[in-house]
């Protein structure tokens, strides 16, 4: 594990790999070790460069002060991208991280040559369609009040095992590996930050504004909005490309890492 110095904070990373760099951004609950399960398949090509968020693990954040804030995240990931050399770096995101890279692609397209977001998290605006079936919110924000709601009263398997199964469904959070789970408990008190961390929707003019190769990647499993939003982003994000990874749901590269980083590899080496 090793650190870069960003906006007054040690942001650490895992470094695997030799290549162009592959800057990988996790999402709600991860860290650096988010990406583990394919870091075998993406440093055949490239030099990985798996990234912690602010008071995410190896930090053991008390959930004091008010610096956990989406705009704050993205600010640190363009500080510690502009220490990575050399440069332009590929990128990638999943769901809230996803987010972040998007927004770093929106207000730094200089930094990158190509942009990857698996199933980014948010919310779309009144000026993004979609089907008329879609939830207008992602059901994970309720999810995320009622496990915060939980966490506060002292039940964090249970606040944890709501929040998964909102996501992958009834029952999923008993097939999760040990380590995984681990790692969901170990960053349980961001959940605490996530709650007011300030997240503006995704706009069309959001949208059209990404200028980077960007590849959109699904989950053939997912249900509800997260199932959709990545494609109505997908739409109007210039010579976008998508791909579905076949009987996955949101942490794909996890429950299928061999398709997921074929994927991933093929657009990256075009």
């Amino acid at each position: 594990m090793q650190s870069f110095h960003v906006n007054g904070y040690d942001m650490a990373y895992l470094e695997v790999g030799e290549g162009h760099p592959l800057v990988c951004v996790h999402g709600t609950l991860g860290d650096f070790r988010t990406w583990y399960s394919v870091l075998g398949p993406l440093s055949k090509n490239h030099r990985v460069i798996s990234v912690s968020l602010r008071h995410f693990f190896p930090e053991h954040w008390d959930a004091v002060g008010d610096d956990y804030k989406m705009a704050q995240h993205v600010a640190d990931t363009i500080a510690f991208i502009e220490q990575v050399q050399p440069g332009p770096v590929d990128l990638m995101g999943h769901s809230r991280g996803g987010h972040i890279a998007f927004r770093v692609a929106q207000a730094r397209p200089d930094l990158l040559r190509k942009l990857v977001l698996a199933e980014p998290g948010g919310d779309l605006d009144a000026s993004l369609p979609v089907p008329e079936d879609t939830p207008a919110h992602p059901p994970l924000a309720a999810k995320t009040i009622r496990s915060v709601e939980m966490l506060r009263a002292g039940d964090l398997e249970g606040a944890l095992q709501n929040f998964y199964e909102g996501i992958e469904g009834d029952g999923s959070w008993r097939r999760v590996p040990a380590a995984a789970k681990q790692q969901l408990r170990d960053n349980a008190l961001t959940f605490l930050g996530q709650i007011n961390e300030q997240r503006r929707p995704f706009t069309l003019s959001d949208a059209q504004a990404i200028r980077t190769p960007t590849l959109l990647i699904g989950g053939g499993a997912t249900t509800g909005s997260l199932s959709v939003m990545w494609r109505v982003l997908a739409a109007h994000i210039a010579g976008a490309q998508t791909a579905v990874i076949p009987n996955a749901g949101h942490w794909m590269f996890e429950q299928a890492p061999l398709e997921y980083g074929e994927v991933v590899r093929s657009f990256l080496a075009d």
